[in-house]
């Protein structure tokens, strides 16, 4: 039995859902619209303020999406309200970063300067924790979960931090265990 699938989605104030034929689900709120089509086999129901996801069988297929159809409403919900945020954090000498047109640009130790584009729907700043510029700090905000997630790693990937003197791309909230290396005159 699916735990996740059987939790209720409690809908916010300002938040507006609407299900349309062939399980399209639009989500509107203050931040913005979210829309996504779900499988046909789940079963959306609105009641009050309350979204409840419904499976028709105990199929192994059907308990699978019960839980995924019910995750991914929830991420709308919350998108749609709150927004999503990853937090990252250069480290290195002469390490540095900046957005220009919509364009992150990243110096980060290679001969050449890494330009990524920012997709639309996603709000990049050189900002820190306190919100202070910073050349160092990245902060990417947006409404859609997987978009800002898959943003976050794919500028991370571009140097992942080495455990040996931490130097890369990470996350904020990120732990790098941390390697002793060679020490000179073992005896």
């Amino acid at each position: 039995m699916s735990r996740i699938g059987n939790k209720l989605i409690t809908i916010p104030e300002g938040v507006t859902i609407d299900v349309k034929p062939g399980n399209e689900v639009t989500v509107k709120g203050p931040k913005g619209t979210l829309t996504r089509t779900f499988s046909d086999l789940m079963d959306i129901q609105i009641n009050e303020n309350v979204v409840t996801v419904v499976r028709p069988n105990d199929e192994k297929v059907t308990k699978q999406l019960h839980g995924t159809t019910r995750a991914l409403l929830n991420n709308m919900v919350v998108g749609v309200s709150k927004g999503f945020e990853k937090d990252l954090k250069l480290v290195g000498i002469g390490f540095r970063t900046s957005v220009k047109n919509g364009v992150l640009e990243l110096v980060i130790g290679y001969s050449h300067h890494i330009n990524m584009e920012i997709p639309e729907g996603l709000e990049v700043t050189c900002l820190d924790a306190a919100g202070k510029p910073s050349p160092t700090d990245i902060q990417i905000k947006g409404i859609d979960k997987q978009l800002v997630g898959e943003f976050a790693a794919n500028v991370r990937a571009k140097r992942k931090p080495e455990p040996y003197k931490g130097k890369g791309i990470k996350y904020t909230t990120e732990v790098i265990r941390r390697k002793e290396g060679k020490t000179a005159g073992k005896k």
